[in-house]
């Protein structure tokens, strides 16, 4: 078997291979342990690059047994060699693993297939989660496929464009008074209530986060086996970043790679805790107040930010926090140079990486990958008072030449 079990990462305590999430000694968080000789003596290159074009060409490194994955097609997304953007900032080998292009256009389809796939070989009855948009949209997607009931916990109020993508797949759709952070509270009770049912970021989130990983190993993969010298990772609770940490130091186990030397650095919009501890010093300190109009990495107590502040540390990384302005003034220069657009938080990414190559913590000849996690489709509204107004004239092709010439 692959997996072995659980374990605090704040203690060290064993669990089960079982839909756990904290640790009852310390409240820690859970991570999964794998057996890698069991995985090693199974797997090969050979054998990934044989496999679907979707994440599932690494399940051998990925958190499940069953042979038949809940498999939408997310992950194998498009890799860009990005020269227009690269010569814009002052990069000669800058690539863009973009995430926008996966079933439900965002990165969440990666743990949301792998969770789904987990909850069904628990032979759980129903899956759920609370969100307010991507993770939502992916959810009832994945749980249409599997057959399965899906409940999405949202804030009562919210915009009915940000859960339409989950109400066409057919998810219930629960408003509860108050904040995401009721939501979220009231549907952790729930699953702790309720074992039969998979909350996808609570009872099965050891597993889920899984899923992330495999953005490290396509990077190594499309780079013919070869890991970059820096990636710029987007962070919110600090999840993602801390993932593609493991699947590069997961290439190092099976012997894919001969060691792991990727630089980590992370984006995270003005003002919030991982960023500001990791730029300016102290502790991964709590913040409630969020101005930021990137509501998607807009977590004011990340779970895993002093994990993901510890490994940008550990690898000689950086953070930077751009601001709102910064950030749609990348999403707009992204668009412009590789005819991308995309999602806030990839504004935030290439934001950041815009200030990195600029202090010298990127150098020009570093090969680089910058991890877009979004369609900007998703969002468009927010970004409506930051582009200009359309030109307007008579149907008269005099006023279009006065136009051109202006």
């Amino acid at each position: 078997m692959r997996v072995i079990g659980l374990k605090c990462r704040v203690c060290g305590r064993e669990f089960p291979n079982a839909p756990l999430y904290a640790c009852d000694n310390c409240f820690g968080p859970l991570e999964v342990i794998y057996n890698w000789e069991f995985i090693a003596e199974r797997t090969s290159k050979e054998k990934v690059e044989k496999g679907p074009k979707s994440i599932w060409r690494y399940a051998d490194l990925l958190p499940v047994d069953t042979l038949k994955p809940v498999d939408l097609g997310a992950g194998y997304t498009r890799f860009i060699k990005a020269d227009n953007l690269g010569e814009e900032i002052g990069l000669k080998n800058l690539y863009l693993l973009d995430d926008s292009t996966n079933p439900t256009y965002s990165f969440k389809d990666r743990v949301v297939s792998v969770a789904v796939t987990k909850a069904i070989e628990f032979g759980m009855k129903a899956v759920g989660c609370a969100s307010t948009g991507n993770l939502a949209g992916s959810l009832a997607a994945h749980a249409a496929k599997a057959k399965l009931p899906s409940y999405i916990f949202v804030p009562r109020g919210i915009e009915k464009n940000k859960i339409i993508q989950a109400v066409v797949h057919g998810a219930k759709i629960i408003e509860v008074e108050g904040t995401y952070d009721d939501a979220n509270r009231l549907a952790t009770e729930i699953a702790e209530e309720n074992p039969e049912w998979g909350f996808v970021n609570i009872n099965l989130r050891p597993y889920y986060v899984e899923g992330s990983k495999t953005l490290a190993y396509e990077t190594v993969e499309r780079l013919g086996w070869m890991t970059p010298d820096q990636v710029v990772v987007p962070m919110g609770s600090g999840a993602l970043l801390c993932a593609i940490f493991r699947g590069f130091t997961d290439l190092e186990r099976v012997g894919f790679i001969d060691d792991n030397k990727v630089t980590l650095n992370g984006a995270q919009p003005r003002g919030l805790p991982i960023a500001k501890a990791v730029k300016y010093g102290g502790n991964v300190e709590p913040v409630k107040k969020l101005e930021t109009i990137v509501h998607s990495l807009a977590i004011g107590n990340p779970a895993d930010g002093i994990f993901a502040k510890e490994i940008i540390k550990k690898t000689g990384g950086s953070a930077e926090d751009p601001s709102d302005e910064e950030t749609v003034e990348a999403v707009k220069l992204l668009a412009k140079t590789e005819g991308i657009f995309t999602e806030l938080a990839g504004g935030v990414t290439i934001a950041a990486l815009k200030k990195l190559v600029e202090d010298g913590s990127i150098d020009s000849y570093d090969v680089v990958v910058a991890y877009l996690t979004g369609n900007g489709l998703k969002t468009p509204e927010v970004i409506l008072n930051y582009i200009p107004e359309t030109i307007q004239i008579r149907p008269r092709i005099e006023e279009f030449e006065k136009v051109v010439v202006a």
